[in-house]
């Protein structure tokens, strides 16, 4: 699962808009559906868009994995973190993805830990 969870947080960190892009084609299928308490998206376009904004709203900010992915069958689930490279996270949470083949078919996240 550490090539599917790198693929992902790649297309997370990826701040340039094309190879974000080339990056979210990559990690997830083009009918994604991503779910948490603040979005709900279908799709690259829309998925790209929520990253740029989150992108925007934490500059300088990189995903981290922080501990290793649990998976079963066709399900994943890992714990991520974000915050400055080499710092302590300032937002924490966890993901559930599901696959399709190698890719990433639908998320729904859980948000643990995020500033006041």
């Amino acid at each position: 699962m550490s090539d599917l969870t790198d693929r992902y947080l790649a297309a997370w960190n990826a701040t340039d808009p094309t190879t974000r892009k080339a990056a979210v084609e990559d990690a997830f299928t083009a009918e994604i559906t991503y779910v948490d308490p603040l979005v709900d998206v279908f799709g690259h376009d829309q998925l790209e868009a929520t990253i740029a904004a989150v992108q925007g709203q934490f500059r300088g900010f990189v995903f981290t994995l922080l501990d290793e992915p649990d998976s079963h069958h066709d399900v994943v689930r890992f714990r991520w973190g974000l915050g400055p490279a080499g710092g302590e996270p300032l937002v924490e949470g966890f993901d559930v993805a599901t696959l399709d083949g190698r890719r990433i078919a639908t998320v729904t996240g859980f948000l643990d830990k995020v500033p006041a």
